[in-house]
């Protein structure tokens, strides 16, 4: 009997795992096509980055009141909200310069080349990890780090469409929401606060609107309204999707495990950019093709070094290294 239950269990929790990767996949994908549609009708990046946040924040606030067991750090902020507010103001100001500007890139660039440049985030990541003592430059990292540059170079250089306003704009955005994720890495784990998920999504979406906020006044145009009034209807299910999306990392994060979530970002990846070349007829260069199968081959090998340092891949690199 206590084999049966364990193994329904297991069957249960495999199917959970493969349903929330699915619907990660599925709302990712769905968003930043939705985006790239929707900026077309409603051409002002700043407003439509205020409503996805205007949302989270009203959405998290009605989530909290209706099952605060779901946001387990509360407690550990309650008297401590000025002192965490120290590390939300810069990381506010980096997500809403991410969000505004991978927005704005939608205006000159093409869902697929976007999320080319995006697969070097990882590298980013690691050296702004390094440039702040979390992590550690090696060899075979540096190795591994030259071949995911390698294959982000040949996704840009393949773009017949490329763009320098786009590229920078693509870039600053990256660059903002790396320092985003690695000061919020720090947060969540290297501080007494511990910040679950929903929690870091509760007190990040006022404090990024509040960023956006300003932005939205010095670029306010008035015929926002007049296209705010023609596209509700796109406007509503889009900031619901991107609210729903922070929902779902959270659970896959928490019912997943670190390889699981990997695995499904970059199937993820891969769907956006088949999905992208067909609704959007996103010109793909063989070229292309190739530098992404060398970038996500790269990623791959990088999640495998940081999940088992030492595995079977970190010794066949080591040895290839010296």
């Amino acid at each position: 009997m206590t084999n049966t239950t364990t193994e329904q269990g297991l069957r249960q929790s495999v199917l959970t795992g493969v349903v929330l990767c699915a619907a990660y996949i599925a709302a990712s994908a769905c968003l930043i096509n939705y985006n790239k549609f929707l900026l077309q009708r409603f051409p002002f990046p700043w407003e439509l980055t205020a409503v996805h946040m205007t949302c989270c924040s009203t959405m998290s606030l009605v989530l909290y009141s209706i099952a605060p067991g779901l946001f387990p750090a509360m407690e550990r902020v309650q008297g401590r909200k000025l002192e965490l507010l120290k590390f939300f103001l810069p990381l506010g100001a980096f997500f809403a310069t991410a969000l505004y500007a991978s927005n704005k890139a939608y205006m000159y660039c093409t869902v697929a080349f976007l999320q080319f440049m995006k697969e070097s985030n990882v590298v980013l990541v690691f050296l702004l990890c390094c440039s702040v003592g979390l992590q550690r430059m090696d060899r075979v990292k540096a190795v591994v780090v030259i071949w995911i540059l390698a294959g982000s170079w040949m996704c840009i250089h393949g773009e017949i469409n490329f763009t320098m306003i786009g590229f920078v704009i693509q870039a600053i955005s990256q660059f903002a929401e790396c320092s985003k994720n690695v000061m919020g890495e720090y947060l969540m784990s290297e501080t007494d606060f511990k910040l679950d998920p929903l929690t870091y999504t509760m007190f990040m979406a006022p404090v990024s609107l509040m960023f956006l906020s300003f932005g939205v006044a010095w670029t306010w145009d008035p015929a926002v309204v007049a296209a705010a009034q023609a596209n509700w209807h796109y406007l509503l299910p889009n900031a619901c999707l991107a609210y729903a999306l922070n929902l779902i990392i959270a659970m896959v994060l928490k019912n997943c495990s670190a390889m699981g979530f990997i695995l499904a970002g970059m199937v993820k990846d891969i769907v956006i950019v088949v999905v992208s070349s067909h609704l959007f007829g996103d010109y793909i260069a063989g070229m292309q093709y190739f530098g992404f199968a060398v970038t996500l081959a790269g990623c791959g090998c990088w999640s495998l070094l940081k999940l088992m340092p030492n595995g079977g891949v970190a010794s066949a690199l080591k040895f290839i290294t010296g």
